[in-house]
């Protein structure tokens, strides 16, 4: 559970900066989290108690600079507080840590192996993961696990998550016009979900095997002398 002193008066989202600023460095760093929540928006559509922020600060003291993921997953929270949707995350009015944060190296690495291990660790992240595609002789992927508070180094690709539910792995397949490695979510026997291009490919597909089995069963008619066309 995350616990922190905080002082009296604990100003709301709408009162925090919802950005620190930053822009981001790199397309990976929009693409790569986007393409994970379009996913869960299908998987998880009837479900409302899950959200999932890209580059989103979260507040965890109200005179402390956010902490601004590329993205992050938390379970058991409000997915849509109303048609304004969140500004940011604030965890004294969540009451609900992420249970998996992400973060995309840019081309200037920026502490994502060093002190943001620390910062999500002390607050009590369970999974933090790192994905770098300038990786050579390491794993791209990286799922680190909190393990009696600190974090521990998981080895395989996918990862399955029992926690949340959901494995989380890399491999090369297609995305927004660019074939490369994506980060995809997994069953727990290692089956990738489709995204929603996918789906859509899937079900037309479907609609085109229908309409030919159709097809083909009104010509066996006609070849019997029977119209399908008639009532």
């Amino acid at each position: 559970m995350f616990q922190y002193e905080l002082p009296r008066y604990l100003p709301t989202a709408d009162e925090l900066p919802c950005s620190d600023d930053t822009p981001v460095d790199n397309e990976l760093q929009e693409l790569i989290p986007g393409l994970l929540k379009s996913i869960l928006q299908i998987l998880w559509a009837e479900r409302m108690d899950w959200f999932f922020g890209i580059d989103m600060g979260i507040y965890y003291h109200p005179e402390q600079p956010p902490i601004v993921p590329d993205g992050f997953l938390s379970l058991g929270v409000e997915r849509f507080y109303d048609e304004e949707l969140r500004p940011s995350y604030v965890l004294w009015e969540e009451h609900v840590v992420p249970s998996f944060v992400l973060e995309v190296v840019s081309a200037t690495p920026g502490r994502e192996y060093t002190n943001k291990l620390d910062e999500y660790a002390k607050m009590a992240v369970l999974y933090y993961v790192i994905y770098n595609s300038k990786r050579r002789r390491q794993p791209k992927l990286e799922v680190h696990k909190l393990v009696n508070g600190r974090y521990e180094l998981q080895d395989s690709n996918p990862f399955w998550m029992p926690e949340i539910g959901l494995g989380i792995g890399c491999e090369r397949g297609d995305y927004s016009g660019l074939t490369r490695d994506w980060l995809y979510w997994y069953t727990e026997d290692n089956r990738r979900y489709p995204t929603p291009a996918e789906q859509i490919k899937e079900g037309q597909i479907q609609v085109e095997r229908e309409r030919d089995r159709s097809n083909k069963l009104a010509a066996k008619l006609r070849s019997l002398g029977i119209d399908p066309d008639e009532d």
